[in-house]
């Protein structure tokens, strides 16, 4: 019975030394998943802003090289191909990456709503598959410019609320905890909607050529009279440091040599005192000139 008793002591010593403990495992799937979820840097969350305004409008603003819109759709593109990459570089275990479409306003045709949805992609190691990676590909190669072609045989501009959108719905829309929040804004430069369009002294919701040539910011020494009246964007927010943002787009009226300089200024220091850190501004270049900078921006 002694020698009986002693085996046994001797059986469980051994494995307690060479089992787990009980919860080992499940300890280590909740510390990985810690890990995942409070590195930031992993994740990210990519928000596409389109501006449907007469921009786009092939007739109004022709461009032989390449029309906007089809640059807007190929910088769309190159932008979720910047996002696929980011995806097809991890360990399945870190994918946890969004990318979605929004309009600032948003258009009264459904079907563009409805290719916008078709735009919406949440990829995580549950759901990540060749299949699906394939149909983001697809639908980014496609839906952009059919987005673009349906607002502009719709012919119904309705102009750009920016302002708007970045004071009532980047925070809930674009940024998300434990996220690279990232914003990629589609626009001339320009800013205006009929129904905001607000001034406090010469802080204004709006921007157009023909504002900045009313307020004679069309010479040289426009620095000095932009910063001693103090000209610029009235801030929509002040909250967002957990944001980065990459306008594309800038296509200045040429009638203004400063005109480059002055939209630049504006959209730099609004961006600036809204909080947000890391920030670039691009005008309207032929995609593959554009590339590389927005892949990098998307993968420093």
């Amino acid at each position: 019975m002694k020698l009986f008793k002693l085996f046994l002591c001797f059986v469980i010593l051994v494995s307690c030394k060479s089992d787990p403990k009980p919860n080992e495992s499940e300890e280590k799937e909740l510390e990985v998943q810690t890990s995942l979820t409070t590195n930031s840097s992993n994740n990210l969350n990519i928000s596409l802003l389109l501006d449907l305004s007469d921009r786009i409008d092939p007739k109004k603003h022709s461009n032989p090289s390449m029309e906007y819109y089809q640059r807007d759709a190929a910088y769309v593109n190159s932008i979720a191909a910047a996002f696929k990459h980011n995806i097809t570089q991890k360990k399945i275990i870190l994918i946890n990456d969004k990318i979605q479409l929004f309009f600032a306003p948003e258009p009264s045709n459904p079907k563009i709503n409805a290719f916008s949805e078709k735009l919406k992609f949440h990829f995580t190691r549950q759901n990540v598959t060749n299949e699906k990676l394939e149909k983001f590909s697809a639908n980014y190669n496609e839906l952009p410019t059919k987005i673009y072609e349906l607002a502009i045989s719709d012919h119904h501009y309705v102009g750009s609320d920016t302002w708007k959108f970045m004071k009532d719905k980047v925070e809930d829309y674009c940024m998300d905890e434990n996220y690279r929040n990232i914003l990629v804004i589609f626009t001339d430069g320009y800013i205006f909607h009929k129904d905001n369009l607000r001034r406090e002294e010469n802080k204004s919701t709006y921007l157009t050529p023909k504002y900045i040539k009313n307020e004679k910011l069309t010479t040289s020494s426009w620095q000095e009279k932009y910063k001693e009246e103090n000209y610029g964007f009235v801030p929509a927010n002040k909250n967002l440091e957990n944001l980065e943002v990459l306008v594309l787009g800038i296509n200045p009226n040429t009638e203004n040599d400063f005109e480059d300089d002055i939209i630049k200024k504006y959209w730099s220091d609004w961006l600036t005192n809204m909080g947000v850190k890391r920030f670039k501004i691009y005008n309207a270049d032929l995609p593959a000139n554009l590339e590389n900078v927005m892949h990098d921006f998307i993968n420093p």
